[in-house]
């Protein structure tokens, strides 16, 4: 007499001494997909990503710049100085 149970965690059988089927492989689940896609950037990857990093922070201090000269200037300010500054203005908050 054998006795057959199944293995929650498995996807197959087992029959006292015997495999009954064939392991069948997993889809790939969440866990395993974020880490592919968190794989190891090549030497070049990182290097561009660097580089855009510190353009945004030149572009970000250029704007601020901008927005300080604009704000210190005494004279009333045009229309386009003045939509010019408020869009700053809403950018930086």
């Amino acid at each position: 007499m054998s006795i057959a149970f199944y293995l929650p965690n498995s996807s197959m059988e087992v029959d006292g001494e015997d495999e009954v089927g064939a392991a069948e492989p997993r889809p790939m689940g969440v866990k395993a997909s974020k880490t592919a896609s968190k794989r190891k950037k090549s030497g070049r990857e990182e290097e561009l990503e660097k580089l855009q990093g510190i353009l945004e922070k030149k572009d970000k201090i250029s704007k601020q710049k901008v927005l300080e000269r604009l704000l210190a200037k005494n004279d009333p300010l045009s229309e386009m100085e003045t939509s010019l500054k408020l869009k700053l203005m809403s950018e930086m908050l």
